[in-house]
């Protein structure tokens, strides 16, 4: 099979309107408010942008019959596609036929649509400056992260034990509990509590005299 007659269909825009346009004035862009009555557009159908093996086309059809109402190669390096500038939704695009060169306004039913459109062209255009210049688009790639180092295990192996050091007490050496934390130390301290000698059962201290009250 020819290359040629390969199609890929990058977009389906399934509602555009079309309308004529004035000349554009010198050092300014176009404006879809100067373009009359949006309400009222030249033609109404749908748009697709094609990618054949010589490059890719947008063509306005007849959304029932699928005929071909105007056609525009899009060359990246020249774009025939042109944002309004009081719109989002609106473009004007440079159709060629046969050696005739017209300008057309083009217009989406919704927001949403022309978003679309353009991302669909952004993408071919990425890809056609890949294959014109594979260095730069490699340079554009962003860095892969590097890859983590080992993780260090902190849990305790069986038997170990760590201590916590409070500042302003004297320390004590590990008391070694289930989990090998010395939990008993560190809670006892200031509580009130003291081992007796004898047996090392914590036994309560009797509260200080209280001051006698003033009359």
């Amino acid at each position: 099979m020819n290359e040629e007659e390969i199609e890929s269909i990058l977009y389906i825009g399934r509602e555009v309107s079309v309308y004529k346009i004035p000349p554009l004035k010198a050092n300014e862009g176009h404006r879809a408010q100067e373009w009359g009555d949006l309400a009222q557009p030249l033609w109404k159908g749908r748009i697709r942008i094609i990618e054949r093996g010589s490059g890719v086309a947008l063509q306005f059809e007849d959304a029932t019959t699928g005929e071909l109402f105007a056609k525009a190669d899009y060359d990246p390096a020249k774009p025939c596609v042109e944002a309004v500038l009081d719109s989002s939704r609106y473009f004007v695009v440079r159709v060629e036929d046969n050696g005739r060169r017209a300008y057309i306004g083009m217009g989406f039913l919704e927001r949403s649509d022309s978003f679309d459109f353009n991302v669909a062209l952004q993408d071919y255009t990425k890809r056609w400056r890949a294959l014109k210049n594979p260095a730069e688009a490699a340079a554009d790639q962003p860095s892969p992260h590097l890859p983590a180092g080992p993780k260090k295990d902190y849990t305790l192996k069986e038997g170990q034990t760590f201590s916590i050091s409070i500042p302003g007490r004297a320390s004590k050496p590990p008391t070694t509990s289930s989990s090998g934390v010395n939990l008993l130390g560190d809670l006892s301290g200031g509580s009130g509590l003291s081992s007796s000698s004898s047996g090392g059962i914590p036994t309560l201290l009797p509260p200080p005299p209280s001051a006698p009250r003033k009359r």
